[in-house]
């Protein structure tokens, strides 16, 4: 069980931080980019935004997770020793790029705000508007995002293999093949 404990802890802090940080930086053709690495030394405008907290500056935010935000905003109802369920929730919607409000519960009252919300006491709860998760499934949460309309996580390659198509060369063009004569047509 300690060795459970031990290789928890450490998967939590080696991935704690990745999604957290990006870097938005302009190059010198005038294209803005985000990464998650830092921009290379000729980059301007650079600017490191921190989503680790889960409060962000809603103007940073693309249109469509604006949209989302201010109908149906997410709330995530955790509780400090909840462990790895609440550290997957809030590392899930910061990755998603999700804005969301935590609620450490540790009062009576906050306790009683959980169980009117979704009947049960158990941690985490994840409201989405008037919907919600209790516990932490990614396949499920996906879908209530979906459903409020907030934009799936960025492009399903690296960034930087999107910069390097940026500059690769077109794709050759195909000839059109004339169409062979049928026995009909004589």
């Amino acid at each position: 069980m300690r060795a459970y404990s031990i290789i928890a802890a450490a998967l939590w802090i080696a991935c704690s931080d990745a999604p957290g940080q990006v870097y938005r930086w302009v190059d010198d053709q005038g294209r803005v980019h985000y990464t998650q690495t830092p921009p290379p030394p000729a980059a301007k405008g650079v600017q490191r935004k921190d989503f680790r907290s889960g409060a962000v500056d809603p103007s940073d935010l693309p249109y469509a997770t604006q949209v989302a935000a201010k109908n149906f905003p997410v709330k995530l109802y955790t509780q400090p020793d909840c462990g790895p369920p609440c550290d997957q929730a809030r590392a899930s919607l910061i990755k998603r790029g999700v804005p969301f409000r935590e609620v450490s519960v540790l009062s009576q009252k906050e306790i009683d705000e959980v169980k009117q919300l979704s009947g049960k006491e158990d941690l985490p709860l994840i409201m989405v508007g008037s919907q919600f998760q209790i516990g932490f499934r990614e396949g499920p949460l996906n879908s209530l995002l979906d459903t409020a309309g907030y934009p799936p996580s960025g492009p399903r390659v690296p960034s930087e293999g999107v910069r390097k198509a940026d500059s690769a060369a077109p794709p050759a063009q195909t000839q059109e093949r004339a169409p062979e004569p049928s026995a009909y047509s004589r």
